[in-house]
């Protein structure tokens, strides 16, 4: 019997959705059908100035959610167009776990919440993706862990343990969105837990910065940072933010680095080429990153690079001569390629949903325990 899910993810990066239908029925999970869709620049400015306070923004809010969901049900609709050359029709998927846009996240406690509990926003519509594909819908997948005192994220370790363990090593996982995570894996049968959290800016403020001086969505292969050099001032500057040094459980989001931060940062040095701030930043990220492998991760072998950033080469060149000990891959060497493994996370939450088993790792998350993540909106 097959055993079919969607997952559909879109992150920090801001730069459009990613879905993938995957079979879980074998020993190792089939990507079946992969797909999709570039946001359009106007939505993915409003979902920009949405991460900020702003005039009208529950209405804003709503409308952007309804607007996701049409994009998501399109890229459903384009992997059920693969799936039907194989043999595969809708009634066959069980579930769509989708993920949302997080617009906010402030998992803290907080004595201005009469619970005392922080929270976690992903705009969504998860009724209407349903209703436009006919499908079961999961979401809001970080909100119950955040209910029992975690940090809601990240979530992606448990399910990088299932796809990238190893049983004769230790391996490192490092998601570059617009945030960067890390999820440290011991070896299967080791005592030692997996570990996981958020090391600061992946992607989000070396994106900004290229868009902003040269019209690109991304800086392609890192290039024009590679052309620039190294401000070390301006780096020790970014480096010296709290967040770096905050013990784990910790999760972080454009809350914390936002456009205004880095405007803060910059102002000092407003005289400088924009390509050497570019280098600095992309050596901001190898460098939070590196540091959080070093301290804990060191016993890894690997350190296998998805999502967004891994397509950056120069980064990529980066964070190997800043950890040379171990091999820096990206995880198309692994079976699954880079923007295919947030998605196919989600889809595992959605069956660990359905399946009613915990889908978080209180050790990583800081959760009180394990947790059924989601709700759930019938077709």
């Amino acid at each position: 019997m097959h055993d079919y899910f969607i997952g559909l993810m879109s992150g920090t990066s801001l730069d459009g959705a990613d879905g993938v239908l995957v079979d879980f029925s074998g020993d190792r999970l089939r990507v079946v059908a992969s797909a999709s869709e570039a946001f359009a620049g106007s939505f993915r400015a409003e979902l920009l100035a949405l991460n900020v306070p702003s005039h009208n923004e529950l209405h804003r809010a709503a409308l952007a959610g309804s607007e996701l969901a049409a994009v998501y049900a399109r890229v459903v609709a384009a992997l059920l167009q693969q799936a039907q050359a194989q043999g595969i029709c809708a009634a066959q998927v069980q579930a769509i776990g989708a993920h949302g846009q997080t617009v906010r996240h402030q998992p803290q406690r907080t004595s201005a919440a009469p619970s005392g509990v922080g929270y976690t926003l992903q705009l969504n519509h998860p009724a209407l993706l349903a209703e436009l594909t006919g499908i079961d819908v999961v979401a809001d997948f970080r909100s119950r862990d955040v209910a029992a005192g975690g940090q809601g994220a990240p979530l992606v370790p448990a399910f990088h343990q299932g796809v990238f363990g190893r049983d004769d090593s230790g391996v490192a996982v490092l998601n570059l969105g617009g945030i960067s995570n890390l999820s440290v894996l011991p070896p299967a049968g080791s005592t030692a837990e997996v570990r996981g959290f958020d090391c600061g800016p992946g992607n989000a403020l070396i994106d900004a910065w290229c868009l902003q001086h040269t019209g690109e969505p991304f800086d392609a292969g890192g290039a024009w940072a590679k052309s620039g050099r190294l401000i070390p001032a301006l780096l020790s500057s970014l480096l010296d933010e709290p967040y770096f040094a905050q013990p784990v459980p910790k999760s972080t989001g454009r809350d914390l680095f936002s456009l205004a931060w880095l405007a803060e940062k910059i102002q000092p040095f407003a005289q400088e080429r924009p390509g050497d701030i570019q280098n600095t930043l992309t050596e901001l990220t190898v460098c939070a990153c590196a540091a959080d492998v070093r301290s804990y991760g060191k016993e890894s072998i690997e350190l296998i690079v998805c999502g967004g950033g891994a397509f950056n080469v120069y980064l990529l060149e980066r964070l190997q001569a800043a950890l040379p000990w171990l091999r820096v891959s990206t995880s198309d060497a692994h079976g699954l390629p880079p923007l295919q493994v947030e998605a196919a996370a989600f889809a595992w939450l959605a069956r660990q949903m359905l399946r009613r088993q915990p889908g978080n790792l209180p050790g990583v998350t800081g959760a009180a325990g394990a947790r059924v993540l989601g709700a759930l909106y019938p077709a």
